[in-house]
């Protein structure tokens, strides 16, 4: 739904326009030859957000320089041969969005901007190689121009900050988690059937990425800020499994009947805390101190109630350094003081900048826009087609535009449509406005009524893509320069090239690598699966929450596809927490088993090697060989000298059979024999 544009939306669209109009003087002034570059880069790059627009604007310069380079290299050099210039643009844009698309920061701007910069210069200039070199440094130029004056106009006119609605967000996410926790803590019903809920909290801390971003470029004075928001988004995170794993060893003390009143009394005052909003540093110490006295000793006679409140305990503990360090970068963020103290819970500053690659679509992004430029670069040849060097030029660009999305084609089809409507305002522009228009003040007045609403519109999410698309298509086809006089017949074909170009990259797009988003959710659970069989067999060199992270950062990635899955899916991805507290307690065991007496080394061995084999046979299958083998290797260990590895090793034992076997029964032993049934624990 559209929503009435209040101020915020208007100043973003008369700072817009007046940076581009700005841009384009300028343009006009030094005389460059396609002023309306500038002026269609600032609609290009700029946010609502002022932090947005400052984030990309090097690496947009950085990757329009290289671009710009290649095409000097390549186009003199193989003008003669069209058929392998098409191949090589094609193959240069391919790999840099291959690549771009493995970092998901800023920084991959570089690279997308290196890839559709070459086609923006290369193809139209294969007429003139010659004058290649001028034709580059003008693109550069005028490009160059026009972000900085997206960026200095952002920055300097009323900003928009990211900071409150970050701060907004922030502040309904801890209340939400706030309040699943206390339900925890409580052992209220509603909190053993929060699946959906969970998720949502995910995909949330994985959308603060753009906004952290953003805050980061205007915090970048403040020493620490980047640090700060990078292991909040973390801590945020490896909330979830924690929280998780609480919440199902309160259930088993529960159902067994063997929850003390000293743990109820802890639960209760943590529950308090928690709902007090208090900061203070010794309430916390307090309860660590309460957590650690209450932590039961581990040897030949403890039984399954001992194991599951030790591991209790320690995720108890690991909230509480959570929940005091997400407090204080809160604080940091809204005092836009420097972050200087090491976090409680360290683990996840090790993690911060750990995100999932996806190699596989990234490929297939990479043979769509290949495989359309090089079919539009045919189409163009084979015709002979005046000005159809717009139709491989905007493939490249659609293709590398939409490529993040599951299924681009209905975005680039859309941009198509925006293209349509930004023609019919660049022929009444061109043919019937602005012959009129004799002085730069009477264009700034003639686009003033076309341009601002785009910029209205452009500041809201729904419409922006397609508002952008009108603005920038029709500033394009308009091609405002110096002494320029409209001609209908360049225009048209300009106009259809632009079009045909971008229905032919969504078709192309549609074969090769369109998905749908449950697919890619069930995609993203096998990675995971995957993942956990190799850290069975070759993780432990660092930390489980290091894992943790990659595997949650796909979780965050899941969660917002879960819309498209069918009811039958459920069972999946209620498992998705449950996996990821099995990876932390995976890596851990192999992080401490060299440590281990022979006889421990040999059990926990043994788990790693069949739970290998389970994970790589699909996780629906199986499963008896592998309780069992924990089992004997919880029994052997509580029967060696207990240190802190052997009690590592323990935990992550119990943490393994708990998030991966709930409903197993325990093998019982003369120590397991008061508290064993034979059933679920």
């Amino acid at each position: 739904m559209i929503e009435i544009p209040g101020w915020r939306d208007w100043s973003f669209a008369l700072k817009t326009f007046a940076a581009a109009i700005c841009a384009l003087y300028l343009a006009m002034w030094f005389d460059l030859p396609r002023p309306y570059w500038a002026l269609t880069t600032v609609y290009i790059t700029s946010q609502v957000l002022s932090g947005a627009t400052r984030s990309k604007a090097l690496f947009r310069v950085l990757g329009t320089l290289l671009g710009a380079t290649l095409s000097i290299i390549l186009v003199p050099n193989l003008v003669n041969a069209p058929a392998l210039l098409s191949v090589a643009i094609a193959a240069w844009v391919a790999l840099c969005l291959y690549l771009s698309l493995l970092d998901r920061t800023p920084r991959s701007y570089v690279l997308m901007l290196a890839g559709y910069t070459l086609g923006i210069i290369g193809f139209p200039s294969v007429d003139v190689p010659g004058a290649i070199f001028d034709t580059a440094v003008s693109r550069v130029e005028e490009i160059t121009l026009g972000i900085l004056c997206a960026s200095i106009v952002s920055m300097v006119v009323f900003p928009q900050s990211a900071l409150p609605l970050i701060s907004d967000r922030l502040d309904g996410w801890i209340r939400n988690a706030r309040a699943w926790v206390v339900d925890i803590f409580q052992r209220n019903g509603a909190a053993f059937d929060t699946q959906t809920g969970r998720l949502r909290l995910a995909s949330e801390a994985i959308a603060f990425d753009s906004l952290a971003t953003s805050l980061h470029y205007e915090m970048a004075g403040i020493k620490g800020s980047d640090r700060a928001m990078a292991v909040l988004r973390q801590h945020m995170l490896m909330f979830l499994p924690i929280a998780s794993a609480i919440s199902d060893r309160i259930q088993v003390l529960e159902r067994a009947g063997v929850l003390s009143e000293p743990i109820r009394s802890l639960l209760s005052d943590s529950s308090w805390w928690l709902q007090s909003n208090l900061t203070d540093g010794q309430l916390a110490d307090d309860l660590r101190s309460r957590c650690a006295k209450l932590d039961p000793m581990l040897g030949p006679t403890s039984n399954w109630a001992d194991l599951v409140e030790a591991s209790l305990l320690r995720r108890l503990r690991d909230f509480i350094d959570l929940r005091q360090d997400m407090r204080q970068m809160q604080h940091v963020l809204r005092a836009r003081e420097s972050f200087s103290e090491k976090p409680a819970f360290s683990y996840t500053a090790r993690a911060q900048s750990i995100r999932h690659r996806d190699h596989g679509m990234a490929f297939l992004s990479a043979v769509g826009a290949f495989l359309s430029i090089l079919v539009t670069c045919a189409i163009w040849i084979a015709t002979g087609w005046p000005d159809g060097a717009a139709a491989p030029m905007m493939a490249a660009v659609a293709c590398c535009f939409f490529a993040t999305f599951d299924d681009p084609a209905p975005y680039i089809v859309s941009f198509a449509n925006s293209a349509i409507v930004g023609a019919v305002f660049a022929a009444l522009y061109l043919f019937a406005v602005l012959p009129h228009a004799t002085t730069f003040e009477m264009l700034v007045l003639a686009l003033g009524p076309w341009l601002i609403p785009c910029g209205l519109f452009m500041a809201q999410p729904r419409t922006a893509p397609f508002a952008t698309g009108v603005a920038v298509n029709g500033a394009s086809m308009i091609a405002i320069q110096n002494g320029a006089i409209g001609d209908f017949t360049p225009f048209a074909n300009s106009a259809i090239a632009i079009i045909i170009g971008m229905w032919i990259s969504a078709i192309i797009v549609r074969l090769v690598r369109s998905v749908g988003a449950a697919w890619s959710a069930h995609r993203l659970r096998r990675i995971n699966r995957d993942t956990l069989a190799d850290s069975a067999m070759h993780g432990g060199s660092n930390h489980g929450l290091e894992l943790a992270a990659l595997m949650l950062d796909r979780v965050g990635l899941i969660a917002p596809r879960l819309a498209a899955l069918p009811p039958e899916d459920a069972d999946w991805t209620a498992d998705l927490l449950a996996e990821v507290r099995g990876g932390i307690n995976l890596v851990e065991i192999r992080r401490v088993r060299s440590e281990l007496p022979p006889s421990g080394q040999t059990a926990v061995e043994n788990v790693l090697a069949t739970m290998a084999d389970y994970f790589r046979s699909g996780l629906e299958h199986g499963g008896s060989a592998q309780f069992s083998a924990i089992d004997r290797a919880i029994h052997v260990l509580l029967d060696e000298e207990q240190h802190d590895a052997v009690r590592e090793a323990i935990l992550g034992l119990v943490g393994l059979r708990r998030g991966l076997f709930p409903e197993a029964p325990i093998i019982e032993r003369r120590a397991f024999s008061s508290q064993n049934s034979g059933s679920s624990p």
